[in-house]
């Protein structure tokens, strides 16, 4: 296999922007494994992915799922069981993996560091990928599909500013987010970044090199990506939370 050829497993893969993901990976030369709950789930993805059977609110089930693999991308969300899925399934991926190095991109949303329930746990799972010692790009879109024809320019922003809740704070097409978490794998340029990924009038670029190489990385050590707001402090996170982030820490 080439060497920006990689075996990704899509968690998420039957989401509105998994789907997006396993066929742009697919065309991408990647060889593309698609977690599923049933075969009857993996219905419809597309041709040339492998669907793997698994339950990503279940550690055990996933041992298949990432056997072999070198990459993930996490396209995973469900706000009505915040703490079992948003953050739940990067920790029983990592958990799968046993200290296994893999390259990694995570989508969680736009507005992540507003502090509700269902994204301080997005957040968490953010926190797991970066205190892994993983390679990673984490990946926070605005509202799916809300751009105009002519909105395809991609335009990403830091420090997770615009919080309002609607699709003023920023749209993007799920085929663009799904462009940029497959690229972001291979690309050196998106390593360690965090960002507020949307779009803005004018074309799709074809290069995506000088908008990951316009952001700024995360600090080193740092549990929160490059100018979030400091209000989940970690002295007050839950003591399971303490626990997973030890766990997950690279051993020496």
């Amino acid at each position: 296999m080439p060497a920006q050829q990689r075996t990704v497993l899509v968690v998420g893969a039957t989401g509105s922007v998994g789907r997006h993901v396993v066929d742009t990976a697919v065309r991408a030369g990647h060889r593309t494994r698609a977690l599923a709950r049933s075969a009857y789930k993996g219905q419809g993805l597309a041709r040339g992915a492998e669907v793997v059977i698994g339950d990503l609110t279940d550690a055990s089930t996933l041992v298949e799922a990432v056997s072999d693999i070198d990459a993930v991308i996490f396209t995973h969300g469900d706000n009505s069981n915040a703490e079992a899925v948003n953050y739940g399934a990067v920790r029983n991926v990592l958990r799968a993996l046993d200290g296994r190095p893999v390259r990694i991109a995570l989508m969680t949303t736009i507005g992540v560091s507003v502090r509700r329930a269902s994204s301080e746990w997005k957040r968490r799972g953010e926190r797991l990928v970066r205190a892994s010692g993983n390679e990673y790009t984490i990946v926070r879109p605005g509202w799916f599909d809300y751009n105009d024809a002519d909105e395809l320019r991609i335009a990403p922003r830091q420090g997770d500013t615009e919080t309002t809740g609607t699709p003023a704070d920023g749209v993007i097409a799920r085929h663009e987010i799904a462009r940029v978490l497959v690229e972001s794998l291979t690309n050196p340029a998106a390593g360690h970044k965090t960002f507020e990924l949307v779009a803005a009038r004018g074309d799709e670029q074809d290069d995506l090199t000088p908008v990951f190489d316009s952001l700024r990385p995360d600090a080193a050590g740092s549990l929160d990506g490059v100018l979030d707001a400091d209000n989940l402090p970690i002295d007050q996170e839950p003591t399971a939370v303490l626990s997973e982030l030890d766990h997950v820490r690279p051993r020496s």
